[in-house]
């Protein structure tokens, strides 16, 4: 089993790496908070050394205890709070990350996680431990977690003072209209689209594909399949990598879920399988299977090219879905996404259905692909998700069906649109409110100790219900223009 999968070139041992930096003065290191952003420094060689030589080195809780933008939560939550003084974690050095930032003189870069500083054990909200938590329990049964993200998000002729000036009102799109994988479009903003790609590639994260998507100044790019934990890692570092190759060209690249109310908004699919310790993709029929038209047993024919296995999967997404969903879209704008539903390309209730972009879930397997490509595209999360938390939720729900052998139920295409109103289907939650109430209820799914358990349910439900109640008091220029002269 290889649940970690090393970047090019990752020392494997203390010794290695004080080759690796004989010529560097510094080192940087990052960790990622529950929004996903990426919270590190700089440190200095020696210091590094050391942390790497040891437990790791001391790292201020705090980036557990506020919000995206450093604001306090508003109610005291586990991990980081005024009773334990927001008191340092420690932060273990993740050797197998190491990489170099072209951007920055290619200076030495490695991630971190999080860990109690009494116990030693992982912290239940660090997004890497999540992950690593869902990667063990599939490796217990030999196998490993593969995955893959794809991006879309909008490109602003803007820099981070013009987006201050102009409050955020009336930014310049990169360039105008709806250009879905446009060639031309492309070289308005050539040196820029291509660092992206070349800057990626340097970084560690290899590319599958980058193109333009429909809507203005839109990219779509999706990062190249690996295991899970290198691919939210990557997935992570492609928004840090994003922003700062915008930042050298004049460019504010945006990952939010639904920036305009009239157009598209972002997506982040997510692509799953798993792979026993042979290499053989778990998800995909046999041979004989695919000679003799597909698994004899399947109920449906949409089910008919993939495994029991990967139907049990199947079934325990679909079963927990409505109880993770701040896991998989949580920040308010996102849901705004998802209430366009079909109009807008983006799912809004549980469904599933072979190759089919308007389900929540769509199946990908032959005949459209082989057998050992076979996988399932979660369609529900925005560009503006946190991978380690998303990826998370899909592994942890979809091993918990393989467990209890939990059956799909019918594809999207059994259903008519009046199953919608009679409640045949259900549907997902419209709000991160709505959303955040049915991950904290009691007997909720998540929850359950085998996904992410009651601690991290009760600390991750207070960051978003502190971003509900931000919302709430907030006054919208649609409220102000609306009713400020008529009401």
């Amino acid at each position: 089993m290889q649940g970690v999968f090393p970047t090019e070139n990752a020392p494997r041992s203390i010794e290695e790496l004080v080759e690796l930096l004989r010529t560097d003065s510094k080192v940087k290191v990052a960790g990622i908070d529950v929004d996903g952003v990426l919270r590190g420094k700089f440190m200095s060689k020696e210091k590094f050394l050391s942390a790497a030589a040891s437990n790791g080195f001391g790292f201020c809780s705090v980036i557990f205890g506020w919000d995206i933008h450093d604001q306090i939560y508003s109610r005291e939550l586990l991990i980081s709070n005024k009773s334990n003084g927001y008191r340092d974690v420690i932060a273990s050095i993740d050797l197998s990350t190491y990489r170099r930032i072209p951007w920055e003189g290619n200076v030495p870069f490695f991630l971190v996680s999080f860990f109690d500083p009494d116990t030693k054990e992982p912290l239940c909200a660090c997004p890497r431990n999540t992950l690593r938590k869902a990667i063990k329990k599939a490796e217990v049964k030999g196998w490993d977690c593969f995955a893959g993200v794809e991006y879309e998000y909008f490109q602003f002729n803007e820099t981070p003072n013009t987006l201050a000036e102009k409050k955020f009102m009336n930014l310049q799109p990169l360039t105008s209209g709806m250009h879905g994988y446009s060639l031309l479009r492309t070289q308005l903003n050539n040196d820029y689209f291509q660092d992206l790609f070349d800057e990626a590639l340097k970084f560690g994260i290899p590319i599958e594909g980058h193109h333009t998507e429909t809507g203005p100044g839109v990219y779509e790019t999706a990062l190249a399949y690996t295991y899970a934990s290198r691919m939210a890692d990557n997935a992570s570092l492609f928004k840090y990598l994003a922003k700062s190759v915008g930042m050298k060209r004049g460019v504010v690249p945006s990952f939010m879920a639904k920036p305009w109310g009239n157009l598209p908004g972002c997506s982040g699919h997510i692509h799953v399988s798993m792979r026993d310790e042979s290499g053989k993709n778990i998800f995909g029929v046999s041979d004989t299977e695919l000679t003799n038209g597909g698994r004899a047993r399947a109920k449906y024919n949409d089910l008919s090219y993939v495994s029991q296995e990967c139907e049990w999967f199947l079934g325990g997404v679909l079963d927990g879905v409505t109880d993770v969903m701040p896991m998989l879209v949580p920040t308010i704008n996102g849901y705004k996404r998802l209430v366009g539903g079909e109009a807008y390309w983006a799912p809004n209730a549980v469904t599933y259905g072979y190759d089919s972009r308007a389900a929540s879930i769509r199946i990908i397997a032959p005949p459209s692909v082989p057998p050992a490509a076979t996988r399932l595209e979660v369609r529900i999360t925005g560009a503006d998700m946190n991978a380690y938390f998303a990826l998370s939720a899909i592994f942890l729900l979809g091993l918990r069906g393989i467990e209890k052998q939990l059956e799909p139920g019918p594809p999207l295409s059994h259903f008519c649109p009046e199953d919608r109103e009679n409640g045949k289907i259900r549907m997902l939650s419209t709000s991160l409110e709505g959303a955040t109430q049915e991950m904290m209820k009691p007997g909720s799914i998540a929850r359950e100790e085998a996904v992410f358990g009651n601690d991290f349910v009760e600390h991750y439900g207070g960051t978003r219900e502190h971003e509900v109640k931000l919302w709430n008091e907030a006054v919208t220029n649609w409220e102000v223009e609306r009713y400020l002269e008529l009401a």
